[in-house]
């Protein structure tokens, strides 16, 4: 296992009339450091709208990529086929989250007392640590309290996200750790765009569990119990399943099993926004690993949640 010793270099971070400018990119210094990282399977270069990218290959074939904005995995290829969805209204400037991929919500899911769905997915992680473990890259990112975090969220915090290519799969683990000196809470998810036949997608796993379906009135969900053994997508659709089981599997109506494992995410989401996005909503279907209920942590405490994403 050879590990890389990072040297960091500053970025110009965009300008935006809505954020502020929050910490810069730390990124490495493309000239000096890309032959050393790519040949262990790690390069960081300039993506879309010039923000920092980090290309993931694993020595299988396997292919993934990440963004600092946002702490964003917007692409995981097997065989050359990109798993993950990325919608063609998605904005790359800084300005806006990424619509796709598997972005963040922290410190909140869902609507609430701060921004929609917090703001872990539009400020800018930093890389931490890279490492190849048999031919598979690792990468850690970080991301930290800063001025705009507390704005709107007054607690001093860190978020540790580990992401791991393997020959065919994907996998994450989230650590968030309460640096301040008073208790807070949260809720979080991982809201994972899969590429998807939404005519032909569906979901087993579910049936038994609590749920909370907001396709109704999104303000007034509906409590309820799954009954189907296997759910599909037939029109819009936004349900929380309540203490979901740690492995459900995705047919993603275009060839593909896809197994979602995790532990410690207690909840999952189904999402479609159907003819709300008619520009794409055939393309994909949302299956979310989530913490509906607040995790509360002391001073000190740490929660962790890790998702494996894997296709046969």
């Amino acid at each position: 296992m050879a590990t890389i010793s990072m040297t960091w270099t500053t970025l110009p971070s965009p300008t935006s009339s809505r954020l502020p400018r929050v910490n810069r990119y730390p990124g490495m210094a493309f000239a000096s450091l890309n032959k050393e990282v790519t040949s262990l399977g790690v390069q960081v270069t300039e993506g879309l709208g010039n923000l920092p990218k980090v290309i993931l290959k694993s020595d299988h074939g396997s292919e993934a990529e990440l963004y600092l904005f946002g702490g964003c995995v917007t692409s995981w290829k097997v065989a050359s086929k990109d798993l993950l969805f990325v919608r063609p209204d998605a904005v790359f400037n800084g300005q806006k989250p990424i619509s796709g991929g598997i972005p963040h919500c922290f410190p909140q899911f869902g609507p609430g007392p701060i921004q929609q769905h917090g703001f872990g997915r539009n400020m800018n992680w930093s890389i931490i640590n890279s490492e190849n473990v048999e031919g598979n890259p690792v990468i850690t990112l970080e991301l930290k309290d800063g001025p705009y975090s507390r704005s709107m969220w007054d607690f001093g915090f860190q978020a540790l996200y580990k992401v791991a290519l393997d020959k065919k799969s994907l996998s994450t683990e989230l650590v968030i750790t309460n640096t301040d000196k008073k208790a807070f809470s949260f809720t979080t998810a991982l809201h994972t765009y899969f590429s998807a036949s939404v005519a032909g997608a569906s979901v087993k796993g579910l049936k038994g569990c609590k749920t909370l379906n907001k396709g109704p009135d999104p303000k007034n969900p509906v409590d309820g119990t799954e009954e189907r053994d296997v759910v599909t997508f037939p029109g819009f659709v936004d349900c929380v399943y309540l203490e979901a089981p740690n492995e459900l599997y995705l047919d993603n109506g275009l060839g593909d099993i896809i197994s979602v494992k995790n532990t410690n995410w207690s909840d999952a989401v189904l999402w479609n926004p159907h003819l709300t996005m008619e520009a794409c909503y055939k393309d994909f279907v949302c299956v979310e690993n989530a913490k509906i209920g607040d995790v509360q942590l002391e001073p000190q405490q740490s929660w962790t949640a890790t998702q494996k994403l894997s296709i046969a």
